[in-house]
């Protein structure tokens, strides 16, 4: 290489090592856990940076569905407890399992939100 060149990683040194199989995936799925490519992601751990991995994108996308579970269920919840009219068309004990099993579901749905939430 002459001083004019500039040194890059494509025209730079390239090392060689020998994996299983199911080290090359193992490999391979590491790296797009955190979204890198294998070079990428071998360099960062051979120079000791911590991998930062990026979030789970259907983890993502099941979170934002149950965020919508929680806001219909609350604008269901809600429309019961503001319109009279509506509460009048049960008992009061029918009126009390109803809004009961909705703050029921509600609770699930945060539950479940939660344990999505640990696993990002």
């Amino acid at each position: 290489m002459d001083k004019t060149s500039k040194a890059t990683r494509k025209n730079g040194r390239h090392l060689r090592v020998p994996v299983l199989p199911d080290e090359e995936q193992a490999i391979k799925r590491n790296a797009d856990a955190a979204g890198l490519s294998t070079a990428a992601y071998l360099r960062n751990v051979g120079l000791g940076y911590p991998i930062k991995g990026v979030l789970d994108q259907t983890l993502i996308i099941q979170l934002a569905k149950i965020n919508a579970d929680q806001g219909r269920l609350g604008g269901l919840l809600k429309l019961w407890l503001s319109n009279d009219e509506k509460l009048r068309e049960y008992d009061a004990m029918q009126a009390r399992r109803l809004i009961g099993g909705v703050l029921e579901r509600i609770t699930l749905t945060q539950a479940t939100m939660l344990a999505v939430v640990k696993k990002i």
